[in-house]
């Protein structure tokens, strides 16, 4: 039995006071603990950021990388030491600008690596310049008469590289991040956890309008798969389809009975239907919080070792100390 403590390491979290990451981190030692995996069992990477910090303050082993390329990292300690339960900490910046490339590759390969995304939609480390996330019009230190560029949907990227896992949370939604965390860790293959994230410096207020637990009961609606997706503070509203868009509509009015509401399926390959709602957007549709995609397939670090399994068995070199004997030889 291990408790969150024994996941926390012995340094000082710096960082800010009120920072959606402290809540992050407290979840993910909470779910570590209740996965049960020994914490000499467990490497944390990450890349450069404030959210990047995250591994000295894990009691396993890890690795702060450089900028963007914690997911190369990452890949390799997975396909190298299988054994190991490798999760990944990165941030908006860290992750989609400079680390994009290897991001969706990492997708698209479907490593197995649990990814905590860190959006505040913000550069929080370089103090305050606007983010790969950032909404368009937003005023930073880099954009003071407002940014105009479209920003990325996280989602989209990771739908867009064949992503088997997405899922999205709040900071100071614990139980919804812990289930998130834990259904991660028990995917194989790439998760990708979207934490919206707030930050306290320079963009104080980005999640206001759900932070409250009252808000996000109205305003959210956290899917789990085989279950309706009803949300509300009296669980009366719901989601269906009307032509191909997702609609809202309160059950016991104008005839829409509980059995009319959308249930939820993580597990289909077809990636339409998971779009739509992680691309739902207030006020007049729920923010979707939870798994929203969990796609059982082949992982790569899998796939490597299964191929290099099957060329042991077909070849007469089982290693590479077989292989340089079997080469031409002569002594000096």
């Amino acid at each position: 039995m291990f408790t969150a403590k024994d996941y926390k390491s012995d340094q000082y979290v710096r960082w800010c006071p009120g920072c959606g990451d402290h809540a992050v981190l407290n979840s993910l030692h909470k779910a570590m603990a209740e996965l049960g995996i020994p914490p000499h069992q467990i490497a944390v990477i990450s890349g450069i950021g404030c959210s990047s910090r995250l591994p000295h303050y894990m009691n396993t082993y890890g690795f702060n990388t450089i900028h963007g390329r914690g997911a190369a990292i990452a890949s390799g300690v997975k396909i190298a030491h299988p054994e190991l339960t490798v999760w990944q900490a990165s941030g908006d910046g860290d992750c989609f600008a400079i680390g994009g490339n290897h991001f969706i590759h990492a997708c698209r390969r479907n490593v197995n690596v649990n990814v905590l995304v860190f959006n505040n939609r913000i550069y929080g480390l370089t103090k305050g310049q606007y983010s790969p996330t950032s909404p368009k019009g937003f005023v930073s230190k880099s954009s003071p008469f407002g940014t105009v560029e479209r920003p990325f949907r996280p989602a989209e990227l990771v739908f867009g590289a064949r992503g088997t896992f997405f899922a999205r949370t709040l900071d100071v939604d614990q139980p919804t991040s812990l289930m998130v965390m834990k259904a991660a860790a028990m995917h194989k293959g790439y998760s990708v956890c979207e934490c919206l994230t707030n930050c306290v410096i320079f963009n104080n207020g980005a999640n206001n309008w759900i932070a409250t637990k009252e808000d996000r009961l109205e305003r959210t609606v956290v899917l789990e798969h085989g279950k309706p997706m009803i949300f509300g503070k009296e669980r009366n509203k719901g989601l269906v389809l009307d032509g191909w868009n997702l609609k809202v509509v309160t059950i016991g009015e104008n005839g829409v009975k509980e059995s009319d509401i959308l249930v939820h399926d993580a597990t289909t390959e077809d990636p339409t239907l998971h779009l739509k709602l992680a691309l739902m957007d207030g006020p007049d549709m729920p923010i979707a919080m939870g798994v929203i995609r969990a796609v059982p397939t082949e992982c790569y670090d899998e796939a490597v070792h299964n191929q290099i399994e099957e060329i042991q068995a077909k070849s007469k070199n089982k290693t590479f100390d077989d292989l340089i004997g079997s080469l031409e030889q002569w002594d000096m």
